[in-house]
This record gives structure tokens, sequence and C-alpha cells, in this order.
């Protein structure tokens, strides 16, 4: 039997909570990732969209992983994108998040603001930022309530550190949802632009998305038709396999990136819920495929 990784000709990696919490590397997660003879192209797939892909691979070869800008694609790239289809070009959008966002905007040939006065904007983009605020939040009310287009990144809750979670994109997309009843459009995980432009990068559709978010990489993963790996390493735990609705249910979970180097072994734990369960010791790393399906 294969290991896990030798069944895809690309891995589409999530990042926090998945490689690192905060500036802090997981434990064990570069070893597993770096095995001499493994041919699959590494794709970094973020939702976090504070930083540019430059940083952020300059943060993953800090960490011990073999990252180059071309390997990295973030909800903020996917967002400029979506903006850009449905904008012409030099169209105005407000921007809530980092300057990096600031940046993807202006490089799809949108004209990037941070306040306005009487011309309310084309649209509206929203990104993580430590920094946002109140006054940030109001002015891009004030946008959607004219009629902006909005375009959300992503609309994580929570944002995995080393600390805890700390709120993420989507507690402050709620707090706009809340006073302007609108929805945004969004672009990352679980939706599929994000991991749409992720294939495009990886060059192939033989893929498998690692992640440790049931809502967001493994139900994103399920609307782009890939196989999927949980990792029990960030926000989702195997205790909320239980109740989750079939969109949520990945095609395997494992404690951590070391199952990639382990091939699939049936489980007759019950603990993670009515599934087909594969467990791998040593290492520790657990694999899980919905109920019924066909284990190779």
């Amino acid at each position: 039997m294969t290991r896990l990784r030798d069944r895809y000709a690309a891995l589409l990696l999530d990042l926090d909570g998945t490689l690192y919490r905060g500036p802090a590397v997981i434990e064990g997660a570069p070893e597993a990732l770096i095995v001499g003879d493994s041919k699959e192209r590494l794709v970094y797939v973020t939702n976090n969209a504070s930083r540019g892909p430059d940083k952020v691979a300059g943060h993953l070869r800090e960490l011990g992983f073999p990252a180059d800008t071309d390997d990295v694609v973030t909800s903020a790239q996917a967002a400029a994108r979506l903006l850009a289809e449905r904008l012409s070009p030099g169209a105005s959008v407000l921007v809530v998040g980092t300057e990096d966002l600031v940046r993807e905007v202006d490089a799809v040939g949108l004209k990037p603001l941070r306040r306005f006065d009487d011309a309310v904007p084309d649209a509206v983009v929203q990104g993580h930022s430590p920094e946002t605020a109140w006054p940030d939040l109001a002015e891009a009310a004030y946008a959607l309530r004219a009629g902006a287009l909005w375009v959300a990144a992503n609309t994580d809750r929570t944002l995995p550190n080393e600390r805890g979670l700390a709120p993420g994109n989507g507690s402050m997309v709620a707090a706009l949802v809340a006073a302007t009843d609108r929805e945004p459009v969004v672009a990352g995980k679980p939706f599929a632009p994000l991991l749409e432009d992720a294939l495009e990068r990886a060059g192939t559709r033989a893929a498998l998305v690692v992640g440790d978010r049931l809502d967001t990489d493994i139900e994103g993963a399920y609307r782009v038709g890939l196989d999927s790996l949980l990792v029990l390493t960030g926000v989702s735990t195997a205790a909320e396999l239980r109740e989750a609705p079939a969109e949520r249910i990945p095609t395997f979970v494992a404690d951590s990136l070391e199952a990639l180097n382990h091939p699939p072994v049936v489980s007759e734990d019950p603990a993670l819920g009515p599934v087909d369960l594969l467990l791998r010791n040593p290492g520790r790393a657990v694999t899980v495929r919905a109920s019924g399906s066909e284990i190779r």
C-alpha cells in the first residue's frame, strides 16, 4: 500500500493551524513535508489576507518549509481577481485590511481607497488586519449601504495563534453584516475562488487539500471536488466529526502531517463518529473516509 501523499500530484496546504500557529511552527510539520523521494507540488493556500505572498513565503522559509513566492496563493489575490472580473478598470475599491491587500487591489488595475467623501466607491474589499478599528468598519458600512459591491477575502470566525483562538476576519465581516443587512461575495475557503486559483497554480486537479478546519478547508475541498486531509493541530477537533454534515466530512483525518508519509489502515476506534476510520501507529496518524467508501 502506498503512502497517502503518493496518491496525489499536488498538496494544497493551509497555513494557520496546519503548518504554524502565530509565528511558531507546528512541531514536526517541516520534516513531514520535506521527504526526499516525494514529487508532489506544494502549494500554500491561505485564507489570511493580511500578508502578501512574498512575506508568506519568507515566513515559511524561516520556519523550515520549502517555499517561493509563486508557491503561495492568498485570499487577498483571489479577492482582487473577483473584483477585477466584476468591475471596470480603474474602478474605486474601499479597502478594509492591510497594505498588502491594498497592493493586490492596485495590481489588478483598480483604485484602492481608505476613505471617501461624496463619490461612493464601486466596491468594498475586506481582509484580516489586526489594526482594523471602528472607523474602518464605519466607512465600509457607509459604502455598502450606498450600494457598493462587497467582497470578503474570507469569513473565518477565528484565527489560531500561539495563545489560542483570536477573532478572525469573519468576526469583522459579521459586524458589517449586522450593520448593513448585506452579505459579501467570499473569495476564500470554503468558497471556490481561492482553491480554483490554487489548482491553476498547481497545474493539476490530482490534488489533496490539507487543513485544520472543517468549515473552510474540508468544505472547500468538497465544493471543488477534491480529497481532503484534516489535521488535528488547529481549530477543528475529532469530536466535531460526530455532528459534521456530509460536506464537512474529510476524506482523511490525522493527528499531524506525518500521516502523509504512511499508508492508511483501518481502525475500529468509535470516537470519531459514524465513519470508516483509519489509524496508523506509530506516528499517531489518523485518517478517515466517509462511511461506505472503498479503501484501497
